[in-house]
């Protein structure tokens, strides 16, 4: 039985994380890869005593209450990941655990949290890959360098996607193509290919992933009035930016503004939780830091970062009348019984597959089915859900 040594969630400087293996390993060599990475990685160490297995394709760690994908038969083509083994549900995929595998497809449980740092990278076969609802975080790099991958399903559901998730992917050119902000769900993935200098975005906006916005040279000021979370190294290089307004942001990760030397006026709020290591590292332009709250409540907020005069040395305005914006309430969607935010054919069959009582058919939303609203899901709400799509 094994035991890890510590469990904590750190981020770590680009250099760092290239000493700690961070760079991603070729399956088939085990040599470092040529591509050269800068941004910082949130590394996720388990803690506990553990016993590790292996299935004909799959290798895993056993903990008392989970199970961690760690790796793969590099000669296995294909692969099923389970949602449970000995009865613990399969929780983690692992760093680096499916690192150059040649499958063509993947489909992650309905039980998996976490994918890890490199986890599917250089997956040189793999066209297709499905998300769960349960995951909560993809650490950095995860997809980078499937060379072909075109189609990433992900499911109505927040996730933390950490730096460069989809990097060297089709499926992040085509979105590119669509867009240069690449937004999934309340997300904002990327923003590398932005032209624009002032960017304001929706108030619905609530994450921004890590280096979504990595080396952006282009960009001089970003306005996120809904953006909770600015993860790690987010505008890490962004030599231009001059201002961010953030009025609803609860904590800065590390890295976020790394080498932003020309960042001098900073839009905060006093309820902020955590400033992290390095956020404003090389950060050298005299800012204004406007707070939107008291000063005892600015002293509130866990400043971790120590590397730079930065925010010692800042101007402070303390704005205690500053009102944040409100959302709307979110509209229902009629007929949307999968809950994927919009009503199609999928969710007629989804009802059909429910109604007909097929193993596994489930409804994510039972009052969306409900088109009769007469508390009865039947055979009428089936027909009038399809008038509704003929009508659409």
């Amino acid at each position: 039985m094994k035991t890890t040594r510590t469990a904590k969630r750190f981020a770590a400087l680009a250099a760092a994380l290239v000493m700690a293996a961070g760079v991603p390993l070729s399956a088939s060599s085990g040599a470092f890869s040529d591509t050269a990475l800068t941004a910082t990685a949130a590394y996720v160490v388990e803690e506990g005593a553990h016993t590790d297995g292996s299935t004909d394709s799959l290798f895993y760690s056993k903990y008392d209450d989970h199970v961690t994908i760690t790796g793969h038969n590099n000669d296995a083509t294909s692969f099923t990941i389970p949602a449970t083994i000995d009865g613990l549900p399969v929780t983690r995929i692992g760093d680096y655990a499916f690192n150059g595998a040649k499958m063509s497809s993947i489909e992650i449980p309905d039980s998996v949290t976490y994918i890890g740092h490199y986890a599917f990278t250089m997956c040189e076969n793999l066209t297709s890959v499905t998300l769960p609802s349960s995951l909560e975080m993809v650490n950095t790099c995860a997809f980078q360098q499937c060379s072909k991958l075109a189609t990433v399903e992900f499911p109505a559901t927040d996730i933390q996607f950490e730096s460069r998730v989809f990097d060297e992917t089709p499926w992040l050119e085509a979105q590119r193509a669509k867009d240069p902000l690449v937004i999934v769900n309340d997300t904002l993935i990327d923003g590398m290919t932005y032209t624009g200098s002032d960017l304001e975005l929706p108030s619905s906006i609530k994450h921004i992933a890590g280096g979504a916005f990595y080396m952006n040279t282009k960009l001089t000021s970003i306005v996120a009035p809904g953006v909770q979370e600015i993860n790690d190294s987010t505008f890490w290089h962004c030599e231009n930016l001059t201002k961010a307004e953030l009025p609803a942001i609860t904590e800065i990760g590390a890295t976020a503004f790394d080498s932003c030397a020309k960042l001098q006026d900073l839009k905060v709020p006093g309820t902020m939780k955590a400033i992290q290591t390095y956020a404003f590292a090389d950060c050298t332009a005299h800012a204004t830091i406007t707070v939107y709250g008291t000063e005892d409540q600015w002293k509130q907020v866990q400043i971790n970062d120590t590397s730079s005069n930065f925010l010692t040395d800042a101007t402070y305005v303390f704005d205690s009348s500053y009102v944040p914006p409100t959302d709307p309430e979110p509209q229902e969607v009629i007929g949307d019984v999968n809950d994927d935010g919009v009503f199609t054919v999928l969710d007629i069959v989804a009802l059909q597959q429910w109604l007909l009582a097929v193993p596994g058919a489930t409804l994510k939303n039972n009052d969306a089915a409900d088109m009769d609203k007469n508390d009865i899901i039947d055979i009428f709400d089936l027909g009038l859900m399809k008038r509704a799509l003929l009508n659409q």
